[in-house]
C-alpha cells in the first residue's frame, strides 16, 4: 500500500499561493514565436483592455459614417443608434470568436492562419495585417496629436506632440502585458469617469426628435460600426492567447468592446449633432462643456492603447514571417517606423475607404477561419509548425466572400488606384448584382465565405485524418 504523502502546511500553501501570484504579476509576452505564452490575464484584464480599444477620438468623429452614410440622407438619431448597436454586436462577436482562437492555440493571430491556409500561404494576409497596422498606428499618433492641439489651441510644435506619443508608445509595447494590467488598474477608470461625464453634460442640452430623418441608409450605417470592431479581429489573438480560459477571453471580449464602442458612438453622435454634422469640429463639442478640457485630456491620453495594440500586433503579425526575432526590436522598430511616418501624414478624407477595404478583407477572412477551425479540418487539429503544408482550396471561399464585399459595396479608392472601383463597377453592370436598401456587403460577404467553406469542411476534414 502506498502511503499518502501529507498534505502541505498552511504556511506552506500561503507561500506557494504568494509565489504563484508573484508569477503571475511579473509574467511577461515570449520574445520569440516558439515559446509557449503565459495566460496571466483574466476577464477583468480582458474586459478592461478590450474596453479601452473600443472607446477612441476617432470613434467620435467616425460617427459621421453612421449618422451620414456616404450616398444617403442622414439617418435620424433612431436609427444611427440601431445601427450602431447592431454593427457593433455582430462586429464584436467576430471579435469575441476570433480571440477563442488564439485563447485555444496560444499563437498570435497570423500564426493561427497557418492552420488555415498553411505557413507560406500565411504569409499573404500577414503582409496585409502588417499594412494594416502601420496605416492604423500613423492615424492613431495623429490623432493624437490633433486632440493635444485641440487642448493648446494649436500652440507647440507639431511632431513634437507625434515624437512624444510614440516614444510612450513604444515603450509599452515592450512590456505589452504589463502594460495591459496597468491599463485595467488605471486607465479604465477614469476614461469610464469622462465619458460619465460627458454623457450627462451633452444629455443636458437639447437633442432632436428621435425620428427625424432618415431610416434609408442603415444597411450601410451598420457596415461603417461593424468594420470598426472588424478591424480589430486579424489582432485580436494577440492578446487573448494570454487569457487563462476561452470563457474568460470571449465575454472579457464581447463585453469589454461592444459597451465601450456604442458608448462612444453614441456619444460622437450627440457631439456631431451640436456642431451640424461637421466631424472637423467635433472636438469643440467637449471643449464646450464646463471642465471638458480636464476629461477630454483623460481621453487624449488614453488614444496611446489604441497605437500601442496597432504597434505591438504589427511586430505580432513580424514574428509569423521572422519567428526568431526578439519581439522587443521588432515593436522598437516598427514604433520608430510609425512615429516617422506620422510625422508625414494628416490627411484623414479616406478613412471611410480605408475602413471598407479592411472590412472587405478581413470579414470573409474571419468566416472561414472559424467555420474550418470548428467544422472544417481544425476538428482533427491544426498544424501550425513551421512546415504545416499550403491549403490552397481555403483560398477560394476567402475570394468569393472578398468579391462578395466588392460587388456590393466598390471600394471608393482615388488617385492612381481609381481603377479599383471602376472595375468592380463594371463587374455590377455583367453579374446584374448592385446594392439596394436591404443589402449589407458585411454581412452578405460573411454569409458567402461561410456557407462555401461549411461545403468544402467534409474535404477539409479528410484531408486532414490523411495528413
Amino acid at each position: 500500500m502506498t502511503a499518502t504523502p501529507p498534505a502541505p502546511s498552511t504556511g506552506a500553501r500561503i507561500h506557494r499561493d504568494q509565489d504563484h501570484g508573484q508569477r503571475k504579476a511579473t509574467a511577461e509576452a515570449p520574445l520569440v514565436l516558439d515559446t509557449a505564452p503565459p495566460r496571466p490575464l483574466g476577464f477583468r484584464d480582458q474586459a478592461a483592455f478590450w474596453s479601452n480599444l473600443g472607446v477612441s477620438l476617432l470613434g467620435f468623429s467616425g460617427a459621421i459614417w453612421v449618422l451620414a452614410p456616404s450616398g444617403h440622407a442622414q439617418l435620424s438619431l433612431l436609427a444611427a443608434i440601431t445601427a450602431t448597436v447592431v454593427g457593433t454586436l455582430f462586429g464584436t462577436a467576430m471579435l469575441a470568436v476570433s480571440g477563442v482562437l488564439g485563447t485555444r492555440t496560444g499563437a498570435p493571430a497570423m500564426a493561427v492562419l497557418r492552420g488555415l491556409f498553411g505557413t507560406r500561404l500565411s504569409y499573404l494576409p500577414t503582409v496585409l495585417n502588417i499594412v494594416q497596422c502601420i496605416g492604423w498606428g500613423v492615424f492613431e499618433l495623429t490623432v493624437i496629436t490633433m486632440g493635444v492641439e485641440a487642448l493648446t489651441d494649436g500652440r507647440g510644435p507639431h511632431w513634437l506632440y507625434i515624437v512624444l506619443a510614440g516614444l510612450l508608445t513604444t515603450a509599452l509595447t515592450v512590456w505589452p502585458l504589463g502594460s495591459m494590467r496597468l491599463l485595467r488598474r488605471y486607465v479604465t477608470v477614469a476614461v469610464g469617469v469622462a465619458m460619465l461625464y460627458f454623457s450627462v453634460q451633452l444629455l443636458r442640452q437639447d437633442t432632436p426628435p428621435l425620428t427625424e430623418g432618415s431610416w434609408g441608409g442603415f444597411l450601410p450605417a451598420v457596415d461603417s460600426a461593424l468594420a470598426v470592431a472588424v478591424s480589430f479581429v486579424p489582432m485580436a489573438a494577440d492578446y487573448t492567447r494570454h487569457s487563462r480560459s476561452t470563457a474568460r477571453s470571449f465575454l472579457g471580449t464581447l463585453v469589454g468592446y461592444s459597451t465601450a464602442q456604442i458608448w462612444c458612438y453614441l456619444l460622437g453622435l450627440l457631439a456631431l449633432l451640436r456642431v451640424d454634422g461637421d466631424s472637423e469640429r467635433i472636438f469643440d463639442t467637449f471643449l464646450g462643456v464646463s471642465a471638458g478640457w480636464l476629461f477630454f485630456a483623460v481621453l487624449v491620453v488614453r488614444e496611446v492603447d489604441q497605437s500601442f495594440a496597432n504597434v505591438y500586433s504589427t511586430a505580432m503579425s513580424v514574428h509569423n514571417l521572422l519567428p526568431r526575432v526578439d519581439r522587443r526590436v521588432l515593436t522598437v522598430g516598427i514604433g520608430a517606423l510609425v512615429t516617422l511616418l506620422a510625422t508625414q501624414v494628416d490627411d484623414f478624407s479616406t478613412y471611410e475607404s480605408f475602413l471598407y477595404l479592411l472590412g472587405s478583407v478581413f470579414v470573409p477572412m474571419f468566416a472561414v477561419t472559424a467555420v474550418d477551425f470548428f467544422f472544417g479540418s481544425g476538428r482533427h487539429g491544426w498544424d501550425m509548425s513551421q512546415r504545416a503544408p499550403v491549403r490552397w482550396l481555403m483560398l477560394l471561399p476567402w475570394a468569393l466572400g472578398f468579391a462578395t464585399y466588392q460587388l456590393l459595396n466598390p471600394t471608393q479608392l482615388t488617385g492612381w488606384a481609381d481603377a479599383w472601383p471602376r472595375f468592380w463597377l463594371r463587374a455590377q453592370d455583367l453579374t446584374g448584382v448592385h446594392a439596394t436598401v436591404w443589402t449589407s456587403a458585411s454581412l452578405f460577404s460573411f454569409l458567402v465565405a461561410a456557407l462555401v467553406t461549411l461545403a468544402l469542411a467534409p474535404v477539409a476534414r479528410r484531408r486532414a485524418v490523411a495528413r
